[in-house]
């Protein structure tokens, strides 16, 4: 299995598809915040404040780290990142899905009625890039001990 996760093909088409999908999702996002925030408040995690806070934010984060991941500079630390905006989002869309909520996931569009409701295929899209996460995750936390070796 290790030989495998260190396939450097493996690891620059995860680290090529985890930014250019972040970088994707941040585009609609940023263009229309308002919007957004108002899907973040859809979740029903965070109070108003805190929801647009993170609404205003969380497109640049994965804007950057999408970009940095893309020409190859902070993978660790991008990786990582996206990899805990993951984490959440899992635990996000898994909470509203035992709670009965209906709701679009504002993954990639913030237009009423264009995104998808979310689901078990949502779940299952973001665990699979979490995978792709922890795939440049590990690889260049390797890179990084054999550097400095």
């Amino acid at each position: 299995m290790g030989r495998l996760l260190d396939n450097r093909w493996l690891v620059l088409g995860c680290r090529l598809l985890l930014g250019a999908v972040f970088v994707y999702a941040s585009w609609d996002k940023i263009q229309h915040p308002a919007a957004f925030a108002k899907q973040v408040y859809n979740y029903q995690m965070l109070p108003v404040v805190p929801s647009n806070l993170f609404a205003m934010t969380l497109p640049w984060i994965e804007l950057f780290a999408g970009v940095a991941l893309i020409i190859g500079v902070l993978k660790r630390e991008s990786s990582l990142l996206l990899s805990i905006l993951l984490v959440f989002f899992i635990g996000a869309i898994s909470i509203n899905l035992y709670r009965g909520v209906n709701l679009d996931c504002g993954c990639f569009s913030t237009a009423e009625g264009e995104g998808r409701s979310i689901g078990l295929h949502t779940v299952a899209q973001d665990v699979g890039l979490l995978a792709a996460g922890l795939v440049v995750l590990r690889a260049s936390m390797l890179e990084g001990r054999k550097e400095g070796a």
